[in-house]
């Protein structure tokens, strides 16, 4: 298994991965950065990077997220929440089949290993409202106006 550390506007963010794919991506408040990136982390690293930059807005990455069969689910689902839109935990359990289950969706959002690439950020509340988000509210708000930025206004 290895690991890289890059700086994000959001933090430090450390990919772990192996042979597999992916295992998870995770924001830390602090930590050192990684000077040499180990080869099997670099197109995770160089999309993470363009994404923040604004010059993408998907990832082709091999995954290998670590959890059950219904957190897979969960994940798989939230994959396909186009960049720039957002859907509501109900909807998700929904499309799931089930809404009964939206708890059991929210804590699998929660448990998500893979930040940004999984875009569990895209989830907010049936009323709107941003819902709890692991690396904290105020990053998934900045990720939302990322992908969504206010329109300029014309002063005439």
């Amino acid at each position: 298994m290895k690991k890289a550390r890059i700086e994000t506007p959001l933090g430090i963010a450390e990919i772990t991965g192996d042979a597999e794919g992916i295992i998870s991506v995770k924001v830390l408040d602090e930590g050192k950065i990684t000077k040499e990136i180990p080869g099997l982390l670099k197109d995770a690293v160089q999309q993470l990077q363009a994404y923040f930059e604004g010059k993408s807005e998907n990832f082709n990455l091999p995954l290998n997220p670590r959890g059950t069969e219904f957190q897979k689910r969960v994940w798989n689902e939230l994959q396909k929440i186009p960049y720039g839109t957002t859907t509501s935990y109900l909807k998700l359990a929904q499309k799931l089949g089930d809404v009964k289950a939206i708890r059991a969706v929210a804590s699998a959002n929660g448990k998500n290993p893979l930040w940004i690439i999984i875009p569990c950020h895209r989830v907010i509340g049936t009323d709107g409202s941003l819902r709890g988000y692991a690396g904290g509210l105020y990053r998934k708000k900045w990720l939302l106006d990322h992908e969504n930025p206010p329109l300029q206004q014309s002063l005439f």
